[in-house]
This record gives structure tokens, C-alpha cells and sequence, in this order.
């Protein structure tokens, strides 16, 4: 099959495409052919070996870790799906590889794909609307009446927290920039600053959680904007001890992580609030729960742009350029093939 890959890690690493073996299919599998990727900033910090320390991963490495698809062949202790299932799946973090023809993924990761989304709106979905719901509903415990701040609203994670924070019933702030500001509305943010012209932390106060994807500037920002026993949860700042225990990850490593985080976790102590990171799982009985929220009307993907999956590496550019409204997509099957 069709791959994009990588041979070393490097920030400005070109994707090769290249004629690879198709994935061994276990007995807990499902085969996809898969139809749609999306970019996350994720593939561009694996990319660079920024995580390997975390998540090390073997070389040659494809990179692509949510789909859209369909099923080909399952595994013979898979239950929930056949062949012919219309599917979208965020991947295991150790067998990632959607920028491919076809990939393996595990049955508990996968879910039936909304009727009402195309498969490019699909792919959209699975990593971060898992980590919206992750941070939000499972760690956050968002709560009808809550006031939540979303750093870079218009982004793919952004996008998609929006919409899920308004409808358990909170409160949203967001950051975007000007040129973004209707886009932000319309997802239901109550109250938008524009992160060119205002600091945000002069403007808000009180808060009961913070989703920050950004950088340490703004993290460290945030936690003054918390009230007494806030949650500051982050999907780009230093991990901290918690998230390497769980993850098995030796003493050592555990150590390191704690020293990395150490200064903003004694911040928020102070302010007596909670800080933790957030690395995001698969999750198909979730997938699943968002689907019923898109069916709803609920939740709406938000994508910018699909490019044909020859142009990959124009892709993981266009997102490296952090001008992404929602998210970018690549066409693995042209649409004329999909039928």
C-alpha cells in the first residue's frame, strides 16, 4: 500500500511517499481503507522527535493519527463491526499511521461514522473532539453554570471544545484573532478577546477551568485568571508526575517530568488551584457519544481545507503555518473512488 513516511525525526523532515507492507490485522482489529486524515499539531511534535521521550515510536514511522474510512476486514474476536462499516477512529498512540491506504485499529477505538458527515467532516472529529471531551467532561467535570476559559478558540481543538462547553450549559471565553472573531461566535463563545489587540488575563477572573493548548507564556497566565479551586488542564505544557506514572514510564523519565513541571504546578498550589496534563486516548464508546451530538446538532465539525493525499506534506505546512480555522484534511480516496 500507499504510505507517507518519515525516516528520522526533524522539524523540517519531508514525508516520503512509499510502497510499505499493509498492517497485520490482530484478532481484536478492524482493517479501514481509509478514506480521510487530519493534521493535528500532534504529527508535527511527533515529527520533530519533540515526544519521543513520551512516546517512543520505531523508525521508519508513518505519521496520521485519526481517520475516517471504511472497514475491509476484522479480527476474529471483533463483535461490533463488518466489513463494509462506514467508520472514524483516533488511533493507539503506539500504532499511529493514517496518512496510508489502510491501517489496523484496535475495535474499542473505533466507531460508526455520523451519516450526516462526509468522510473528510469525519476525520475531522476523532483526536480532538476525544480531547475536548476529555478535558472538559472527564477531567474538568464541566458543569451547567461553570465559566470556562478556551485558549485559540478557532483552532481544531478550540473549535470543537466551544461547542461541547456551551452545550453541557457553561460559560465561554476564547481568544482568536480578529479575522476569526464571527467564526468564534457562531460556535457559542459568550465572550471573545483578540488575543493581537487584549491580554486576556486583564480581562478575565473567576474561572472555573482553563483548556490551554498554547505556549508557557499563557499558561502561566492562566492560572491567575482561576478561581480558589479552579482546574488549569493543558494539552501542550509540561506533563506532569500523574500522566507519567499511569503511562508506566521509569522512575527516572517520572523524575524528569516532574522537574519540567515543577514550577508551574508550585504556581498553581499557591493559588490554590489544580494543574494536569492531558495526553488524549482513543476512545470508540466516546467517538460514539459525539456522534449522537452531531446528529443533534449539537456539535459541527469545522474544516478549512482538504488537500489531496499527494500533497500531504503541503498539509502538514499549511498547519505548521497555525493559520488553521478548524482543521486540514487530506483526501487518502479521491471522492469519484468513494462509491
Amino acid at each position: 500500500m500507499k504510505a507517507f513516511v518519515i525516516e528520522r525525526y526533524g522539524k523540517q523532515e519531508p514525508l516520503h511517499l512509499a510502497e510499505v507492507p499493509e498492517p497485520k490485522l490482530g484478532e481484536q482489529d478492524v482493517l479501514v481503507r481509509i478514506h480521510a486524515a487530519s493534521i493535528n499539531p500532534l504529527d508535527l511534535k511527533i515529527r520533530s522527535g519533540a515526544l519521543k521521550r513520551i512516546l517512543p515510536l520505531r523508525l521508519p514511522l508513518v505519521l496520521g493519527n485519526d481517520l475516517a474510512g471504511v472497514v475491509t476486514q476484522v479480527g476474529t474476536k471483533v463483535q461490533r463491526f463488518k466489513p463494509g462499516d462506514e467508520v472514524y477512529a483516533r488511533t493507539d498512540t503506539r500504532r499511529i499511521g493514517t496518512f496510508a491506504e489502510f491501517i489496523a485499529v484496535a475495535e474499542s477505538n473505533v466507531a460508526l461514522k455520523p451519516p450526516s458527515l462526509s468522510m473528510a467532516e469525519a476525520a475531522s472529529i476523532p483526536l480532538v473532539g476525544l480531547t475536548a471531551w476529555q478535558a472538559l467532561v472527564e477531567k474538568g467535570n464541566l458543569r451547567k453554570g461553570q465559566k470556562v476559559f478556551i485558549h485559540a478558540g478557532s483552532g481544531g481543538v478550540g473549535t470543537l471544545a466551544i461547542q461541547l462547553a456551551k452545550h453541557l450549559g457553561a460559560s465561554v471565553a476564547t481568544t482568536t484573532s480578529s479575522a476569526n472573531v464571527a467564526l468564534v461566535k457562531s460556535l457559542g463563545a459568550d465572550i471573545v478577546i483578540d488575543y493581537k489587540k487584549d491580554d486576556f488575563a486583564k480581562t478575565l477572573r473567576d474561572y472555573d477551568l482553563v483548556l490551554h493548548s498554547l505556549g508557557s507564556e499563557e499558561l502561566e497566565k492562566s492560572v491567575g485568571i482561576l478561581k480558589p479551586g479552579g482546574q488549569l488542564i493543558t494539552i501542550s505544557g509540561p506533563a506532569d508526575p500523574e500522566f507519567a506514572k499511569n503511562n508506566g514510564m521509569p522512575k527516572l523519565v517520572q523524575m524528569i517530568v516532574g522537574l519540567l513541571s515543577r514550577k508551574i504546578r508550585k504556581k498553581a498550589g499557591k493559588q490554590g488551584v489544580g494543574y494536569s496534563f492531558l495526553f488524549m486516548r482513543g476512545s470508540g464508546e466516546q467517538l460514539s457519544t459525539l456522534g449522537e451530538l452531531i446528529h443533534s446538532g449539537a456539535i459541527r465539525p469545522t474544516v478549512d481545507r482538504v488537500f489531496p493525499f499527494e500533497e500531504t506534506n503541503e498539509a502538514l505546512a499549511y498547519v505548521e503555518g497555525g493559520r488553521t480555522r478548524g482543521k486540514a484534511v487530506i483526501q487518502v480516496v479521491a471522492l469519484a473512488n468513494q462509491a
